[in-house]
């Protein structure tokens, strides 16, 4: 087992499962191991690391409960590298900010960053496959809400069409960050009501700059794209700020 470090008076302590949850994802990079390769076995991981057989179980629990390995019983079984999915990145990363108190602001401001870039990249490099999921995707918001219901509905597609240009970043990394604030956003509108009361501008503005941003991908014009998707941003930034301040002076009121 490589030597742990020692942690300075600042730091706080690191149990040694953990300890040891660290030093098997290290080797398991050394051995270039990937998702599906079945890790050694009990007896084994105990001589490898030099650690108690209940240390090496609450290292492989640990392991397990980030994701980052999966055990099977029965034939075949055993302990496995796995990949840990989008989703379940997301959901973790999201209880992180659970208490963060975030506002649309905080989320906008990364968004102005990142998502002009990203428009700019992708511009004269998408399948017409992927361009008519993203026509389809605005089909599902053509015309304004008819009630609160349909309005969350809506607010939550439109968000969706920056999931799908998410998934197509050459950066995974970036995509990651972009379909993690989308979903984000997608939790806040939900959980503040901030789909209350409708707002058609926010509705036509956003399906307007959509569509706009679609032709600018189709015919490869990465200044239009990026520009667009600026503008697209400081609009809704602007509006979703509007409806927050609205939705707060009314929990006030009430």
């Amino acid at each position: 087992m490589p030597p742990a470090t020692t942690p300075s008076r600042d730091e706080p302590r690191v149990s040694r499962p953990v300890q040891v949850a660290e030093a098997i994802k290290g080797w398991v990079v050394e051995q270039g191991l990937e998702a599906g390769d079945r890790l050694p076995a009990e007896a084994e991981m105990i001589a490898r690391f030099g650690m108690a057989k209940g240390t090496i179980r609450e290292a492989m629990r640990i392991l397990e409960a980030q994701g980052l390995i999966k055990t099977r019983t029965g034939p075949g079984g055993g302990s496995f590298v796995h990949e840990v999915s989008r989703q379940r990145a997301k959901a973790l990363l999201g209880n992180y900010f659970y208490f963060k108190d975030l506002t649309i602001g905080d989320i906008y401001q990364l968004r102005l960053i990142l998502e002009p870039e990203l428009a700019a990249s992708l511009a004269g490099t998408l399948s017409e496959e992927v361009l008519d999921q993203l026509s389809a995707n605005i089909a599902e918001y053509a015309d304004p809400a008819s009630d609160i219901e349909e309005e969350r509905a809506q607010h939550i597609a439109s968000l969706r069409f920056h999931r799908i240009l998410a998934e197509q970043a050459e950066n995974p990394l970036i995509g990651f960050v972009i379909d993690f604030m989308a979903n984000l956003l997608s939790d806040l509108t939900v959980y503040r009501r901030l789909y209350s009361p409708p707002n058609i501008e926010l509705w036509r503005q956003g399906r307007e700059h959509q569509r706009a941003l679609i032709d600018a991908l189709r015919d490869g014009d990465r200044e239009a794209a990026r520009a667009i998707m600026k503008d697209h941003m400081e609009t809704a930034w602007t509006l979703m700020r509007r409806q927050e301040v609205e939705v707060q002076s009314r929990f006030i009121s009430e």
